[in-house]
């Protein structure tokens, strides 16, 4: 532990006029109350003290004393001196050497100063806003707090954490630290580690149908952080972007920060609807679409609409952002293609995630970029943010590259279908006539709908007061009502817990 003498303790200049002893009393009374010097931390000495800022010790000691009488600190010859582990409450005025000091508010551990000017009819101090973009940027589509604890059914968009393999993992990173080389202890490129950029390179290759090179490949902390990158280097305030409706709010919110026009294009079985979207937005300069299972619907974007949005990016210079968030897990038929094996001009921004794949925490993500988009997208991510964590990427790397990561894709995929169809027949059996849970063919979560005019806010809080994690529709709403149903995650809890919740959920319902 470091010695009290070895810490800088920053003290505030000493006004004009004002008295030494009063102004370290002051200052050291405060930094105490404000929680800068925590109970039972130990002060500098007063030789330490008087040396550093040019006083007597007399000095020093004189306010030492005055502070601990008061009940600030605490002392013994030889030891030092504390902060009382216990502070006493305020009441009114204190003094120091005939001094009188201004009274201080205490909440807790912290003081609320006082904002206004001295008693010669001074001006109050003006509240600092927050900018135009700033509000925007504040109301934010997740809860701040994470979701901690083990899953509940039926916590959406999260994979099973008990099916992962930690252990191995663990072994992984552990070989990493013993065999990290110093050129991973450096800054590194901005655009990622190019092993893990080479490994996500032949594999959308093989599952996605992409043509690409570790060259096109971007590194992030998120798909959020793709969308916000791609919405500030691409829009001006007054452009306009589409967005699916219902759609993903992450997107939504990011795109109106940044200044654009958001179009909420219908969305139905056979996902976005393009020819409404050139009707009614034909100048927009970019959208966001959720190809491979539309969020939060679920139909995956039929091939005459992708060749449609395609046509219609060529013909107007305009980016497409597609967010394929959790295709790796389809339960049904052959693997899709993503919208970008179409792409022959360059006009996709392909994102996809290893936080739904493998464990949030990772928070871990990439973007497959044109060729003349990646120079401005990796100085824009070295602004911003700089880089994701390498060491996190060389794990990644070697999990991919020894093959643990396909095959835990391949075990998850069959498990999170078992749990798809213990969803459906529970649902088949207890919900009969409040919720309709559709075919579910992938993913980690399925809508379920309520007969129309049903309010799905209600329904989620009674879902909520049962002990269960639901997501109304009507939260995706863009510029038109969403059907009336609740989100449910499937993926994050086991088959038993399933069936269960699914009982609970129906008794809430019919309550």
């Amino acid at each position: 532990m470091r010695r009290a003498e070895q810490i800088e303790l920053a003290l505030a200049p000493r006004p004009a006029g004002m008295s030494l002893q009063r102004w370290l009393y002051d200052e050291l009374r405060s930094a105490i109350l404000t929680g800068r010097l925590l109970p039972g931390a130990r002060l500098p000495s007063s030789r330490d003290l008087a040396v550093r800022f040019g006083l007597s010790r007399g000095t020093v000691l004189g306010v030492f004393s005055q502070l601990d009488a008061e009940g600030y600190l605490t002392g013994a010859v030889g030891r030092g001196s504390f902060v009382a582990p216990e502070l006493p409450e305020l009441s009114g005025r204190h003094t120091d050497s005939g001094d009188r000091l201004s009274n201080r508010k205490r909440d807790g551990r912290s003081v609320a100063r006082d904002r206004h000017r001295d008693t010669d009819g001074g001006a109050q101090a003006r509240a600092v806003a927050l900018s135009i973009r700033g509000r925007l940027l504040a109301r934010s589509a997740f809860d701040v707090s994470g979701r901690p604890g083990p899953a509940r059914a039926f916590r959406s968009s999260q994979p099973d954490l008990d099916g992962f393999p930690f252990e191995l993992w663990a072994r992984l990173a552990a070989r990493r630290v013993r065999r990290t080389r110093r050129d991973l202890l450096g800054d590194g490129e901005a655009q990622g580690y190019r092993p893990l950029r080479e490994a996500i390179a032949g594999y959308v290759g093989i599952s996605r149908g992409i043509r690409c090179t570790a060259g096109n490949v971007v590194m992030l902390g998120s798909v959020q952080q793709a969308i916000d990158l791609g919405a500030r280097l691409l829009l001006d305030p007054g452009d306009a972007a589409w967005i699916e409706d219902p759609g993903y709010q992450g997107a939504r919110f990011v795109l109106e920060a940044a200044g654009a026009w958001v179009v909420g294009v219908p969305v139905d079985a056979s996902g976005i609807n393009v020819d409404w979207a050139r009707q009614h937005a034909p100048d927009a300069r970019l959208a966001y679409v959720t190809a491979g299972r539309q969020a939060p619907l679920g139909p995956s974007l039929a091939l005459e609409r992708r060749l449609s949005l395609l046509e219609w990016a060529r013909d107007r210079g305009a980016v497409i952002i597609e967010d394929d968030y959790d295709s790796e897990y389809r339960f049904e038929g052959n693997p899709l293609a993503a919208m970008k094996s179409l792409d022959d001009d360059g006009h996709v921004i392909y994102c996809g995630t290893f936080s739904k794949l493998l464990f949030p925490a990772l928070r871990t993500a990439y973007a497959i970029l044109p060729d003349r988009l990646v120079d401005p997208f990796v100085a824009a991510l070295s602004l911003t943010a700089r880089h994701v964590p390498l060491d996190q990427q060389s794990v990644l790397h070697e999990f991919i590259a020894e093959g643990h990561f396909g095959r835990h894709i391949r075990r998850m995929r069959m498990l999170y279908g078992e749990r798809a169809e213990a969803l459906k027949v529970a649902a088949d059996r207890h919900l009969s006539g409040l919720l309709h849970v559709p075919r579910i063919i992938a993913g980690l979560d399925a809508p379920a709908f309520f007969q129309p005019g049903t309010d799905d806010a209600v329904m989620a809080r009674r879902a909520a007061r049962a002990g269960l994690e639901t997501r109304p529709l009507s939260l995706y709403a863009i510029d038109r009502p969403a059907p009336p149903g609740l989100v449910l995650g499937f993926a994050s809890v086991d088959s038993k817990a399933i069936e269960s919740g699914i009982v609970a959920l129906a008794r809430a319902l019919e309550r």
